[in-house]
């Protein structure tokens, strides 16, 4: 019988989860998301690619959170499934003693979540919505394992854009931000349209035509509306840009291509 922790796993239809751990190569989707993929990879091909760029912006964003940054509390919300490199082995690989909670309300994340995300004495999950900050905040695991009085780094990889225009993202990150103590940090990345008539503009209009056909909510925002959700904090170098050229951990060989320019991410510090 399912409880409020470990719903039940509907197979006939999408998971952002899933569909996403398809995207990295994972193992833990199902044909309905293959499907998903595969309408996206029609319109662009490099989509997997894609997909593991953003794993590999977040691991960049990791270490120079427990490293340089020294920040040794981590809430990841919308964490997805486990893959070959979470954030807390990132983070601990750094500090072996630094606590991680991650927070997913998808049924598929909730029924791996903790079998394989919970690692150590310093790796949580809790089953929760990030567009409810203030019930994720008051989440007994959050504040068990966390100590809100001091500088914490809250993590949005690619969730934000399934936030609705209604659902305000914006007022959904001012409540977090105003929550976080001086000295925390905040990373998004968030699929990106330009909004210019370029190739690259249409592949994003296309592209959440189709995502939002199959799985109900994906949006392609402007630069403007992404730096909005920062909510003002002070941007970490250098600032809001294309994934790629976030800190990359050497040259680039090959020009990136549309679907790539298609996503944007950054960095920022309460002061």
């Amino acid at each position: 019988m399912a409880s409020a922790d470990r719903p039940q796993i509907d197979t006939t239809k999408p998971s952002i989860a899933r569909v996403y751990d398809a995207f990295v190569g994972g193992k833990d989707n199902f044909e309905v998301d293959r499907a998903v993929l595969q309408q996206i990879l029609e319109i662009a091909p490099e989509a997997v690619q894609v997909g593991r760029q953003c794993r590999a912006w977040l691991i960049r964003v990791i270490r120079f959170l427990a490293g340089q940054a020294g920040i040794d509390q981590f809430l990841d919300l919308g964490s997805g499934l486990p893959t070959a490199e979470n954030t807390h082995q990132a983070v601990q690989r750094l500090n072996a003693e630094a606590s991680v909670v991650y927070i997913d309300n998808d049924p598929s994340v909730a029924a791996h979540g903790r079998a394989l995300l919970e690692e150590n004495e310093y790796t949580h999950f809790a089953v929760g919505d990030l567009r409810n900050p203030a019930e994720i905040l008051a989440d007994p695991t959050v504040t068990k394992y966390l100590d809100l009085s001091r500088p914490v780094a809250l993590i949005q990889c690619n969730t934000l854009h399934h936030v609705t225009n209604e659902e305000d993202p914006k007022a959904i990150m001012s409540a977090y931000t105003s929550a976080l103590a001086p000295g925390s940090y905040l990373a998004i990345s968030h699929l990106h349209n330009p909004a210019d008539g370029s190739s690259r503009a249409e592949l994003a209009a296309e592209s959440q035509l189709r995502f939002n056909a199959m799985m109900g909510s994906c949006y392609y925002r402007t630069r403007e509306e992404i730096q909005a959700l920062f909510c003002g904090l002070e941007m970490v170098e250098p600032g809001l840009t294309y994934l790629f050229d976030w800190w990359p951990d050497g040259p680039r060989l090959t020009e990136p291509s549309d679907a790539e320019y298609n996503l944007v991410g950054g960095v920022a510090r309460k002061a």
